[in-house]
């Protein structure tokens, strides 16, 4: 590798976007929000600034992600969150387009994923390979995709979870369901709603989620104060919540995402099942956290599941390790339209 030739990998993520610099590691890890001024469409903060706008800005400024379900929604945006992050890496005086990588959910289509190639290009790389986010979750939990032997994948993030089978360094079965972190948490928002009658942000449903949160009843409950604003008083007031009202809450989007996994494990073939009932199913993404999720998975399906070292980081850091290996991983991740 020459010294003109930069790499990055990028976890193009619906909550977060996480950047990895061959040799140093995980880089940068922001929100993938940015506030945009209403009147002159300036873009005023991206990232971690952007994220403490939410929920407290005036009208002349909107706050929002620029990915939705883990595709671009906003085209120009992403364009220029990326150029913004692809800028904070590299630093200002950087000459040299770095090579880029990008993750992207196994159900995107051709055209969500050209989208993706041209804005990494349009906002500073050279080229831009685009790799479905399961293989890249499966390289970083160290998994040896390369090999004859299934193994289940389920990478649950802000926007999708994607479960996938993988064997000999291709996905063999798949699918991606529009339902992950950012669905639990309006689910936590739309129960405190009908059950308290209390408005709250989306910030706290997410805390709640990470407090008290868990897939399965629990006998020993943690209970939290939860603050808001009255629908019908119009006024603050708190209330008490506690996990197995959290766990009633999320039900139905728990089921959605262990209904993917039925159906990926419906189209394996049985060699492959016989695999992955060994080696169990491994969780990787941000909501794989969710507590004994785990438990739950195998409650309903009868598979053993584990959570994934530094859940989070298992992309990104499959985008490093491919980037280090591309002649390894050619076959398995690119196509370079």
């Amino acid at each position: 590798m020459s010294i003109f030739s930069k790499k990055l990998g990028i976890d193009l993520g619906t909550a977060n976007t996480l950047v990895f610099l061959p040799g140093k590691g995980v880089v940068l890890n922001e929100p993938s929000v940015v506030a945009v001024s209403e009147q002159d469409n300036i873009i005023m903060a991206i990232g971690i600034e952007a994220k403490e706008m939410i929920g407290k800005t005036p009208d002349s400024i909107i706050v929002y992600r620029p990915m939705k379900d883990g595709v671009i929604a906003d085209y120009r945006v992403t364009e220029a969150m990326l150029r913004y992050f692809i800028g904070k890496t590299l630093g200002k005086y950087n000459l040299f387009k770095p090579d880029v990588m990008v993750s992207v959910p196994a159900g995107i289509t051709s055209t969500e994923r050209r989208a993706v190639v041209e804005a990494a290009i349009r906002a500073g790389a050279k080229n831009a390979y685009v790799v479905k986010e399961p293989i890249l979750a499966a390289i970083g939990a160290g998994i040896p995709i390369q090999e004859s032997r299934g193994y289940m994948i389920m990478d649950i993030g802000g926007g999708t979870t994607d479960v996938a089978v993988i064997a000999l360094g291709g996905i063999v079965a798949s699918t991606s369901v529009k339902c992950a972190g950012d669905r639990i948490d309006q689910a936590i928002t739309d129960y405190i709603k009908k059950t308290f009658n209390l408005a709250i942000g989306d910030r706290t449903a997410e805390a709640i989620k990470v407090k008290i949160g868990s897939a399965v009843p629990v006998e020993e409950e943690i209970t939290i104060t939860i603050k808001g604003r009255d629908f019908i008083q119009g006024l603050p007031r708190t209330a008490q919540i506690s996990t197995n009202e959290i766990v009633r809450a999320i039900d139905k989007e728990l089921r959605t995402m262990i209904g993917a996994v039925k159906d990926v494990l419906s189209q394996t073939p049985p060699e492959l099942a016989a695999d992955i009932i060994d080696g169990g199913i491994i969780m990787t993404g941000g909501s794989s956290q969710i507590r004994n999720l785990a438990d739950l998975i195998y409650r309903r399906t009868g598979v053993k599941a584990r959570v994934a070292d530094e859940p989070l980081l298992c992309v990104v850091k499959g985008t490093g390790e491919a980037l280090n290996h591309l002649d390894t991983y050619k076959k398995s991740i690119l196509s370079k339209k």
